[in-house]
């Protein structure tokens, strides 16, 4: 989808000023990306407001760990399970006037990146992306369905991924995304299936009827990285020299389907991750240790389930009737 403007009307309640806060998304599955993240964040950022959202169960030790050493929160909301990507929602409804970027786990700050907020007036700030029609639908909405229940829905004049992106609290309300979401423990979209990807759809769905609808002012600008689609600029040398395009490199989709030796840009993950161990003590044993664990998180259930699987299938032959004229 060709975006056609990249500030979008004039809100009534403008932004502009210093970020508070960084929320990192984090989980038990993605503990070790979450410590990359912050690293990263803090080599940038070394005093920053850094807190984590919990979506669901942390590795154990992991918010103590992250508190001593890296000078990290926990943000105080509800705990549980919010299911897929709903814990982003939450610092909407934080400290009104807060100032403040989201992050999912698997990024990382090739650069300053928070001076793109700082300097703007819009209370939010999202990454230019375009997207065809086809995959607008598939990623996002489906605005055509979503308007057979709101007559107000309108074609999306911009999307972004919910990996990355500013926000200020107290401009949007629970309110705002009634009727669309259960605030349940998982959080669901209602009707399902209109809005994909989690919280993403729906997030581009308000953002964009508040915009179109009543003049909320949402810039954007080129803040994120797809290593699978681009790095240019982006490398170990130019990050370390402080010489990168400040965007935020992600890794969406990539750090669940693919080794992690076989992902684009990993020099720049095992850099930031070294620098993460340095802090703490006995770090390289611990490295170790969280490599180790981390492969055999990602690796033993389906191997597990694999041999499952195979003895199944030998039972099967085992006790399988002969056929005539065997």
């Amino acid at each position: 989808m060709k975006a056609e403007r990249s500030f979008l009307a004039v809100s009534s309640r403008e932004g502009g000023g210093a970020v508070d806060c960084i929320y990192v998304t984090a989980s038990t599955h993605d503990a070790r990306y979450t410590r990359i993240c912050v690293a990263s964040i803090r080599y940038f950022y070394p005093e920053v407001s850094i807190r984590l959202l919990a979506g669901g169960r942390l590795q154990r030790g992991l918010a103590y760990e992250l508190r001593r050493y890296w000078d990290v929160g926990v943000a105080d909301i509800p705990a549980g399970d919010y299911g897929w990507g709903f814990v982003k929602l939450e610092p909407l409804f934080g400290p009104p006037g807060e100032r403040f970027l989201v992050l999912d786990s698997d990024t990382v700050l090739a650069g300053p990146v928070l001076e793109a907020f700082t300097e703007s007036r819009a209370p939010f700030l999202v990454d230019e992306e375009e997207q065809a029609e086809a995959d607008t639908k598939r990623l996002y909405y489906d605005w055509q369905k979503v308007r057979r229940f709101d007559p107000n829905a309108q074609p999306p004049q911009f999307v972004f991924n919910s990996g990355q992106w500013f926000g200020t609290a107290g401009v949007l309300t629970r309110h705002d995304f009634e009727p669309w979401i259960e605030w349940t423990m998982p959080r669901r979209t209602s009707p399902p299936e209109h809005f994909m990807s989690g919280e993403q759809g729906l997030l581009n769905y308000i953002l964009n009827q508040k915009a179109m609808l009543e003049g909320l002012a949402v810039e954007r600008r080129n803040i994120m990285r797809w290593p699978p689609r681009s790095m240019q600029g982006v490398n170990l040398e130019s990050v370390s020299r402080r010489a990168a395009p400040p965007v935020v490199i992600h890794w969406a989709g990539a750090a669940k389907t693919r080794r992690r030796r076989d992902m684009i840009g990993v020099d720049l993950l095992a850099h930031f991750e070294r620098a993460y161990y340095q802090r703490l003590p006995g770090g390289v044993l611990r490295r170790l240790f969280v490599v180790s664990n981390n492969y055999l998180v990602r690796t033993l259930p389906g191997r597990v389930l694999a041999k499952l699987q195979l003895r199944k299938r030998l039972a099967y032959f085992r006790t399988r009737p002969l056929e005539p004229g065997v």
